[in-house]
């Protein structure tokens, strides 16, 4: 699933979870049109999105396991906040970097 943003008449953006490619060009939000913003979508300034960044689904795990990712991120030097649902939640771009590359996680868009 990606993450698409929606803007209305009014200048109102929401995000809209879709399958890679299938999101729609329009939706209903509270009954107004709202149209895909590639713009919104590439800014890092987005609704919801910027620093810090909580929290990343996408380098999440399983709720049962929250507690055991906070303790390995704080035994390994590098304290990051995760959350219920066992999404972590990343102060800076240093402190996401550090924290995905304990994980051996490679973000292709992270530029590094």
């Amino acid at each position: 699933m990606a993450i698409y943003c929606f803007t209305t008449d009014d200048g109102a953006t929401a995000e809209r979870q879709f399958p890679m490619g299938k999101a729609p060009k329009s939706i209903l939000i509270d009954g107004h049109h709202a149209f895909r913003d590639f713009q919104a979508e590439n800014s890092p300034k987005v609704a919801g999105r910027g620093w810090p960044m909580e929290p990343c689904v996408a380098s999440g795990v399983n709720a049962a396991q929250a507690g055991e990712l906070r303790k390995f991120f704080k035994d390994q030097g590098v304290p990051t906040d995760v959350t219920t649902d066992g999404d972590p939640v990343y102060t800076s771009p240093g402190h996401r970097k550090q924290a995905l590359k304990l994980r051996g996680i490679h973000d292709k868009s992270g530029y590094y």
